[in-house]
């Protein structure tokens, strides 16, 4: 078997190394301005964002020596049992629809092994996840069916044979994210049919399968910060820090080939695969220049909300998502807003943070959302409408809950249409099953469309559009 952690074909990589052999790289940066290598910073701190992200959080979520939770070590499963609380803080937006099967595995010496048995019938989905945040496989019962089924997940490159009956999937990738999401209604009895299929899903390293293999326990690490949310750890980077920490995840998980513009721009500041970024190298007056660079382009990042999909009814429709090509802004967008997005084929996900006049949602008001007769969300799969607080975590509320979707016995109105209200205070019993908790403050929304349907009226194709949210007067 062939060991293919550094693949010698991919261009951007090739372009990377050039650059490093014409010699140091602080040269270049001299016939800069410091606003040039300003604005090229900022542009490589956009490009590296998911995958710095991607690692800060593999390195919470597996910082763990059995799994416990939402966490397990690498090459092993987290098999969330409940729908995650108000104090999961992981990963931004989570979904309360599904519970998550979760692990995170290295590729890079060796294929591993994924086994998925049969859900019959049930609705599931099971994407890849590369370190760039890319969705590059995503079996479930949209693709493949609810059979049981095998796979071998290979790094980039990787040559060698594997026993019969496996489906290879290439990761472009050394890291792996296995985001398994399997729909389950809430109830204790549902959740213990979901756990027996959780229970059968199977990760093993080539290595080991066929054979009796018992995953090792992990050491844990106890400098890393496993409290503070990671996308707070992320920004609270400094340039050379997050550059240095960019470059070394860069040696592993090699960019695309149509990076290698972005890579040679890189290059100019000594933001290379590998090698140490020099920030003290470079000329006093770029150093103070990027000082701030973290701040700047996070701005910049947040402030692509308003050119990341559609604006309609006050929603933000995207579906630009799982698979970003250049796209460098939306990709770091979307990492920073919902990590482990998929693809629009299995999920949209229209947000909202304000009402159908323009103003900010808060928990002072009251609102409703009316479908008419007719006009319910068409998905294959199913849909939910998720309460976040300003950070975009779940809100906490005395009944527990974080959505409403159709699971929850909603209450139609005479004539066939339906209201959903939004706000604080418990709007009385008569309205109580169709009750979204918010906030004291300010609260976003998120549409969930998993499975969405293919021919209109579909939110792929923008034939339907989620109605606007509406102040009661």
């Amino acid at each position: 078997m062939k060991n293919a952690r550094f693949p010698g074909r991919n261009l951007a990589l090739a372009v990377a190394l050039v650059c490093a052999a014409l010699g140091p790289i602080h040269l270049f940066a001299q016939s800069l301005s410091a606003d040039e290598a300003k604005s090229i910073a900022v542009d490589a701190y956009i490009y590296g964002y998911p995958l710095v992200t991607m690692e800060m959080t593999r390195r919470v979520m597996t910082n763990v020596a059995t799994p416990e939770g939402s966490r397990a070590p690498m090459g092993q499963f987290a098999r969330l049992r409940e729908y995650p609380t108000a104090a999961f803080r992981d990963v931004t937006t989570p979904n309360a629809d599904t519970l998550y099967t979760i692990a995170w595995i290295d590729v890079g010496r060796e294929p591993w092994i994924l086994q998925l048995p049969d859900t019959h019938g049930r609705y599931y989905l099971f994407p890849m996840l590369d370190a760039w945040t890319n969705v590059f496989k995503a079996p479930g019962k949209r693709t493949t069916g609810t059979g049981a089924q095998t796979y071998a997940i290979t790094g980039p490159g990787w040559k060698g044979a594997l026993p019969e009956g496996i489906t290879p999937y290439e990761s472009p990738t050394a890291i792996v994210w296995l985001l398994g999401r399997i729909y389950s209604s809430g109830t204790p009895e549902d959740y213990a049919k979901v756990h027996k299929i959780q229970d059968e899903i199977s990760i093993v390293p080539l290595s080991a399968y066929g054979k009796n293999y018992t995953p090792p326990r992990a050491q844990v690490n106890p400098t890393i910060d496993m409290k503070t949310p990671v996308r707070t750890q992320v920004n609270r980077m400094g340039t050379s820090d997050f550059f240095n920490l960019l470059a070394k995840l860069m040696k592993d998980n090699p960019p695309a080939a149509t990076d290698a513009p972005m890579i040679a721009k890189m290059a100019k500041l000594g933001i290379t695969p590998g090698e140490p970024f020099a920030l003290d190298k470079l000329a006093p007056d770029i150093q103070e220049a990027l000082r701030d660079v973290p701040k700047v382009a996070f701005e910049k990042i947040l402030a692509h909300f308003k050119s990341a999909g559609r604006e309609i009814n006050g929603w933000m429709v995207t579906t630009e998502t799982g698979r970003y090509g250049t796209d460098y802004l939306q990709r770091a967008f979307i990492t920073a807003m919902g990590l482990g997005a998929n693809l629009p084929q299995d999920a949209v996900y229209p947000s909202s943070s304000q009402d159908a006049e323009g103003k900010p949602f808060s928990g002072a008001n009251q609102y409703v959302m009316h479908f008419a007769k007719g006009q319910m969300p068409p998905v294959n799969g199913f849909w939910s409408l998720t309460m976040y607080n300003e950070q975009n975590f779940f809100v906490d509320n005395p009944l527990h809950r974080y959505t409403l979707s159709p699971r929850d016995r909603l209450k139609k109105n005479p004539d066939g249409s339906l209201d959903l209200y939004i706000q604080h205070e418990n709007p009385g019993p008569e309205k109580a099953s169709n009750w979204l908790p918010a906030p004291k403050g300010k609260f976003n929304l998120v549409l969930r469309l998993y499975w969405p349907a293919e021919k209109p009226p579909s939110v792929i194709d923008g034939s339907w559009n989620p109605p606007p949210v509406k102040k009661v007067k």
